[in-house]
């Protein structure tokens, strides 16, 4: 699929107005769409039109029990092609291969053995005809891949800057992919990644500006600002974890001290109750458990640590003022006894009435984010390349590392 028309002319602008339309409220007949957005009939008939040559709408049944000219809505066609996301992990990677709203149609979960990036691509590309096959749709066309990871991303040039997990600098990761199996690939910070997901699909879809808190491994927090990602001057935007939280304090995996995540971030929950009970062997599952019967200690410290996120996340509410804040992470699992101090703190520390939090923590809901970053290019027209038919890429295997470098 060649997406048309340029981004500063009048049909691509009415495309994407037309194409967001569909995505927020469902299917509309033409006449709604030009009534709704504002354009003349013509320009919604001539834009739908292009939109149905390409597949990626689909006209419905008529509207039953109306007389004369019965209108025949529209909506986007999500089957129309499949979008592959890698989210990547110290360890593993989780993937999935979903339809255009990022619905899931194939998932699994690799080892990674090393970080060495030409081997972390040949991973990728080898899975991508595995996801293909595992999701059962051999007439589909493939819309590209997304990749999330943590770091400092480049987006101009889809290139880890600054991986401290993996210690990367200036990786062009996507590249490397895109080299071995010959479609879009779009690389981008893992917590950014989500956003988009909830931009899009998910607890953000009616809202302009929010913030997307993640609390796992890291803590991190992106921000959709007047609809759009905010990724600031360098792509470091959002790493809400190195904030400091005490002077000369526990060492951080960026190699200061006193960062937020090194003590609140849900890997050092687990430690500092490890530390709290003497038992190294304790894990989330175990936390949980403590937490439903009751344990002091557990509770006392997921208490603490939603307190200390509701303060600094009220310092970033005033800054920022969010309609909503998303949160998500292995942390949200905790439920209540994590998340109720974490609210309480924050309503007490907004300057005007906090924005509601909204917990998700769903399986394949990082990797899917991963996959948004395929899907937000239909409506944003950043995409470049076109569609590829999964046909041709049933039979790809990884090149020698030495010719894709």
């Amino acid at each position: 699929m060649k997406l048309k028309g340029d981004q500063t002319t009048a049909r691509a602008m009415n495309r994407r107005l037309i194409l967001n339309l569909l995505r927020r409220e469902g299917p509309r007949s033409r006449a709604d769409i030009a009534t709704v957005i504002g354009l003349s009939p013509a320009a919604v008939t001539f834009v739908v039109a292009d939109l149905l040559e390409e597949g990626i709408v689909i006209e419905g049944k008529t509207v039953p029990g109306l007389t004369g000219r019965r209108p025949i809505p529209v909506d986007i066609n999500y089957e129309h092609a499949l979008a592959v996301g890698f989210k990547l992990m110290v360890d593993s990677v989780e993937c999935v291969a979903t339809d255009l709203a990022t619905n899931p149609v194939a998932a699994m979960r690799v080892g990674l053995d090393g970080h060495d990036p030409h081997k972390v691509a040949d991973l990728l590309a080898s899975t991508v005809p595995e996801l293909v096959k595992l999701a059962g749709r051999p007439d589909a066309k493939l819309a590209g891949i997304g990749i999330s990871m943590p770091g400092v991303i480049n987006h101009e040039q889809t290139a880890c800057v600054r991986s401290y997990r993996f210690k990367w600098d200036n990786v062009p990761l996507a590249s490397l992919v895109a080299a071995r199996v010959h479609v879009p690939v779009w690389l981008e910070d893992d917590t950014n990644a989500y956003a988009i997901a909830q931009q899009l699909f998910g607890l953000g879809r009616q809202h302009r500006n929010m913030a997307v808190l993640a609390v796992g491994v890291g803590i991190s927090c992106a921000l959709v600002i007047d609809g759009k990602l905010y990724r600031g001057a360098n792509g470091a935007a959002g790493k809400f974890g190195h904030t400091l939280y005490e002077e000369n304090g526990r060492l951080c995996e960026c190699g200061k001290r006193g960062c937020l995540m090194a003590y609140h971030s849900q890997i050092s929950m687990l430690q500092r109750w490890r530390e709290a009970t003497g038992r190294e062997e304790l894990g989330l599952p175990e936390l949980s458990g403590a937490l439903a019967s009751g344990d002091a200690i557990a509770l006392a410290l997921v208490a603490d640590s939603g307190r200390a996120l509701g303060t600094a996340l009220a310092n970033l509410v005033n800054i920022t003022d969010p309609e909503v804040i998303v949160a998500g992470g292995e942390a949200v699992s905790l439920g209540d006894p994590f998340l109720t101090p974490l609210r309480e703190a924050l309503s007490a520390r907004t300057f005007r009435t906090a924005p509601s939090l909204l917990p998700d923590w769903e399986d394949n809901s990082w990797a899917r984010g991963a996959a948004a970053l395929v899907t937000q290019k239909i409506f944003d027209f950043e995409s470049s390349g076109g569609i590829t038919d999964i046909a041709t890429l049933t039979g790809v295997r990884p090149v020698d590392s030495s010719s894709a470098a």
